[in-house]
């Protein structure tokens, strides 16, 4: 068999960066709908040169389009909600917890106001520690995706670049193109060999 090197350092392409004990933002009012233009065609793809030894895969289209991909990325904006949320809850208690203190402490017992006091500061505390461990949770998350992403895409990289008798594949968002051949791109043919191979009885469920 040929021999090929891949080129690729994958990252998964799943979410923007969450934050967790925030209060939700106000709503801003509701605008009409704007005229959405209808979507162009897709083109059709071009063909592969003949004789090319190398070829480029976008990643960042294997994540976001193949199966495996989108149910990544479901998994991890599931746990990033769930974080959010719980996250947003707490901020809502110590916001409330403190505007108690601000307004009806002078009035309170000292035993009271003292405790109120440590509450507060308790909250304070946990939030934080909260909102490290949840981005410490999604991360760990995102690596485990990402090293199963890879377990499952590297076979098929070899297969597309095997029967294309490729020397090189390289990944387009880190190969720094200048310019190439956009008939050299095979990002559909790894997606779809890539559903093709979880659609398989037995393969991996996510």
């Amino acid at each position: 068999m040929r021999g090929f090197v891949i080129v690729a350092s994958l990252a998964l392409v799943l979410s923007a960066a969450p934050t967790f004990a925030q209060t939700p933002p106000a709503q801003p009012p509701a605008q009409p709908p704007a005229q959405i233009a209808p979507a162009p065609a897709p083109q059709p793809p071009l063909p592969f040169p003949q004789g090319a030894k190398i070829a480029f895969v976008n990643f960042q289209r294997v994540v976001s389009e193949s199966t495996d991909g989108k149910a990544s990325t479901t998994r991890v904006n599931a746990l990033i909600a769930k974080k959010q949320t719980e996250g947003a809850d707490k901020a809502k208690k110590l916001q409330a917890d403190q505007q108690k203190l601000q307004t009806t402490g002078s009035v309170m017992s000292e035993a009271a106001r003292t405790q109120l006091e440590k509450d507060v500061e308790r909250e304070q505390v946990e939030g934080q520690r909260f909102q490290q461990d949840a981005q410490a949770e999604v991360q760990e998350l995102q690596n485990e995706l990402e090293a199963e992403f890879i377990k499952r895409v590297t076979p098929v990289l070899a297969q597309v670049a095997s029967e294309k008798g490729l020397q090189i594949l390289f990944n387009a968002q880190q190969a720094g193109f200048a310019w190439i051949d956009p008939g050299l791109e095979l990002t559909n043919e790894v997606i779809k060999k890539l559903d093709g191979a979880a659609a398989k009885p037995g393969a991996p469920k996510q």
